[in-house]
């Protein structure tokens, strides 16, 4: 998952509002977003390791997972991180309390951004920035390659463009599903420096990603409305292109506890 915009607690009809791509070399086998056997888990799947990048249980427990870009640091036997998104799905212990949990294990992954909340709260952790933990304030946020709410080109953008269907009234999906679609790359001197070449640097910063073997491969437009009823669109891609091979739709009520 290289991009996710999202707005909590900051609507009047909606408490948790979603946009995110996922970005993969187009070969890896994925599974598209269903409800796992056994589980309460909606989700994609990786099928090279078993994890996910983005999901949601019934009770509305929303997890997703981004890369943090540093290729100094690369470990080729790193555990894998579409797990970590899984076990927070899978778990019932407070975001703190699990984030708290994980980092004891933090150095065993590659660099990764993770969110984790439900209705009552959203937080955040990372493995490359040491107390990260951080309840993430009600507003309009992104997160990419880097950490959260920091300004690439890319997150900018796209926070504005969050920002402005909020403020215009567009929250349906075809408005969030426009923004992430959009593949202009971002001018060469607003470029950030992640390590990578000029030309990689240039395919990597435009919110949908294209290129001949690696980019975005779908997309997940997540809107969960104060009364707890949860609508969640998934959109896949033909390789390189914008065209959509599958569109899915779910959705339902939260399930709290007792009912």
């Amino acid at each position: 998952m290289c991009i996710i915009l999202f707005a909590f607690d900051c609507h009047p009809d909606y408490k948790f509002i979603c946009a995110a791509n996922r970005d993969e070399f187009y070969t890896r086998p994925t599974r598209e977003a269903s409800f796992w056997e056994g589980k309460n888990i909606l989700a994609g799947k990786d099928l090279v390791r078993g994890g996910t990048w983005l999901g949601i249980t019934r009770s509305g427990r929303f997890a997703a997972l981004t890369n943090c870009r540093d290729s100094s640091t690369f470990m080729q036997d790193a555990l894998s991180r579409g797990l970590l998104v899984l076990r927070c799905l899978e778990s019932t212990e407070p975001a703190p309390v699990i984030f708290r949990r994980i980092s004891e294990d933090d150095s065993a992954y590659n660099g990764y951004n993770l969110l984790l909340g439900d209705m009552e709260g959203l937080y955040y952790h990372s493995n490359r920035l040491p107390g990260s933990e951080v309840y993430i304030e009600p507003s309009v946020h992104g997160l990419s390659n880097s950490f959260l709410d920091v300004p690439w080109p890319k997150v900018s953008k796209g926070k504005k463009r969050l920002e402005d269907c909020l403020k215009n009234g567009r929250t349906g999906p075809e408005a969030l599903f426009d923004i992430l679609s959009d593949d202009e790359p971002a001018p060469d001197d607003e470029l950030p420096h992640t390590g990578v070449t000029y030309e990689r640097e240039k395919m990597l910063s435009s919110i949908f990603v294209k290129s001949e073997d690696y980019g975005t491969t779908s997309s997940t437009v997540l809107l969960v409305s104060r009364d707890g009823h949860v609508r969640f669109w998934e959109r896949n891609y033909e390789p390189g292109k914008r065209k959509v091979r599958s569109e899915l739709f779910f959705e339902f009520d939260m399930a709290y506890a007792g009912d």
